[in-house]
C-alpha cells in the first residue's frame, strides 16, 4: 500500500473526527454533510470514503479493535469467569457509549472487510470465553452461545429506555449487566 501525502493523511484524520462528531451528536452521516462541515470538497470525502456506510465503518473500528483486543486478552486470563465478566463489560460499555458501534454491530452486510474480519472475531472470542467459562463450572451450563448477543442487545436497549440521559447510560448499563452476571455466575 502506497503511504499517502500529508495534505491526503490530514484530510482522512479531519473528515474521521468530524464524522465522529456527527455520529456522537445523532446526526445520521451524509458524505456532503462531512465535507461541508469539514470545510473540504465533497470530491476529497467521496475519495477517502466512497460511501457514509465505509465512513461510520471506519469510525467504528477503533472501538470494535478495542473490544477484540480485550477479548484476546481475556483468552489468556488464568480465570475464566473473571475473562468473560470482563469482556461481557467491555461490550456493554462500547454498545453505550459509542453510537458507531451500535450502527455498525447491527448491520448484516459490512462494506470494509476489516469491520467484518473484527466482528468476526469478536463473535468467535466472546463464545470462546463463555465456552471457558462454561467448562470450569463458573457458568450455569444452559447458557447458550447463541444467548450472547440477544442479552448484550437486550441491556444496551434497556439502558437506553430506562436510563436519565446520557450521563446516566453508563452506570444503568453496568447495573443491568452486574445482575446478568449474578444470573449467570454458578
Amino acid at each position: 500500500m502506497t503511504p499517502q501525502r500529508k495534505d491526503a493523511a490530514r484530510n482522512w484524520e479531519h473528515i474521521l473526527t468530524v464524522a465522529r462528531e456527527l455520529v456522537d451528536e445523532g446526526t445520521p452521516l451524509q458524505l456532503n454533510d462531512v465535507a461541508r462541515r469539514a470545510g473540504l470538497g465533497v470530491g476529497t470525502v467521496y475519495r477517502h470514503f466512497p460511501t457514509a456506510e465505509a465512513l461510520l465503518e471506519t469510525v467504528a473500528t477503533p472501538c470494535l479493535e478495542e473490544l477484540a483486543g480485550c477479548g484476546r486478552k481475556g483468552l489468556t486470563d488464568d480465570d475464566p469467569w473473571t475473562a468473560f465478566a470482563a469482556f461481557l463489560t467491555k461490550v456493554v460499555e462500547g454498545q453505550v457509549t459509542d453510537p458507531a458501534l451500535v450502527k455498525v454491530s447491527a448491520t448484516t452486510h459490512d462494506v470494509l472487510p476489516r469491520t467484518t474480519e473484527l466482528k468476526t472475531q469478536i463473535m468467535a472470542i466472546g463464545t470462546q470465553l463463555l465456552a471457558r467459562a462454561r467448562d470450569t463450572g463458573a457458568v450455569r451450563p444452559d447458557v447458550d452461545d447463541a444467548d450472547l448477543v440477544p442479552l448484550m442487545c437486550g441491556i444496551a436497549y434497556a439502558t437506553y429506555v430506562h436510563s436519565a440521559g446520557p450521563a446516566d447510560r453508563l452506570p444503568t448499563a453496568r447495573r443491568y449487566l452486574d445482575t446478568l452476571l449474578r444470573g449467570l455466575h454458578t
